[in-house]
């Protein structure tokens, strides 16, 4: 259950996929023109990180280093395809909707992301925890993302009108602009708010208290924190 939880925090909040990493921007902003496309494709996501993270993390000591990304992806095409023909069955106002941003899950970063990061490093519940993080951090992020974009653009949500028939729907809300601009809103708070409780997440230390053990000038030492492969390359020097 501890497990359960800080996974979902993970995901939810302090590693949130689109808000915190920025990740996965391009069906981020395409399909949140309406909650309705939000939702499905974050939990068509889930669906398939959980499923890939499970089977990754099982034969995560078979799949041979060299080929693992190849391997990430073989796996994660063949829950995509499932996903796909799923809601060509049984959803199709969404599938036709969602269009050819499912099939191209199969490249989505976050998923990639954590089955190399997490998946090929963990055990079968403790990936499958992290994926249910991932993937409701993502679904929550990309519904929101709808509900601004879709009430605003359009004075519904779901379809159903919200909005009094004297409102005139900003149409640039649904548009590629209108995106943008909500998710810049969006993260602007967030980080502004992480700033006020001492919450960055970016740390500097003194070169007193680094600890790194390097002759590096101090203005340098940003550098250094930020690309900790930078210590290498002085070194080498």
């Amino acid at each position: 259950m501890k497990l359960l939880l800080e996974r979902l925090k993970n995901g939810l909040f302090s590693e949130n996929p689109i808000f915190v990493q920025v990740l996965a921007m391009c069906p981020t902003l395409a399909t949140s023109t309406s909650m309705s496309n939000a939702l499905g494709m974050g939990l068509s996501t889930t669906a398939v990180l959980i499923c890939s993270n499970a089977l990754i993390s099982m034969l995560r000591k078979f799949i041979p280093n060299k080929i693992r990304i190849p391997g990430y992806i073989v796996i994660i095409a063949g829950f995509v395809s499932a996903v796909d023909m799923f809601l060509n069955a049984y959803a199709m106002d969404l599938y036709k909707s969602l269009g050819l941003f499912i099939p191209l899950i199969v490249v989505n970063c976050v998923i990639l992301g954590r089955a190399e990061a997490y998946a090929n490093k963990n055990g079968i519940l403790a990936s499958i925890w992290d994926a249910v993080g991932m993937g409701l951090g993502f679904t929550l992020a990309l519904t929101v993302l709808g509900f601004f974009r879709e009430l605003l653009g359009a004075g519904t949500l779901f379809g159903t009108r919200i909005m009094p028939a004297a409102y005139t729907p900003a149409n640039i809300m649904i548009l590629a602009p209108g995106a943008f601009l909500t998710l810049g809103l969006i993260m602007a708070f967030l980080n502004n708010r992480n700033l006020k409780q001492g919450k960055s997440s970016l740390k500097i230390h003194d070169c007193e208290s680094c600890g790194m053990g390097c002759d590096i000038p101090k203005e340098n030492k940003m550098e250094i924190i930020l690309n900790p492969d930078l210590k290498k390359v002085e070194e080498a020097k």
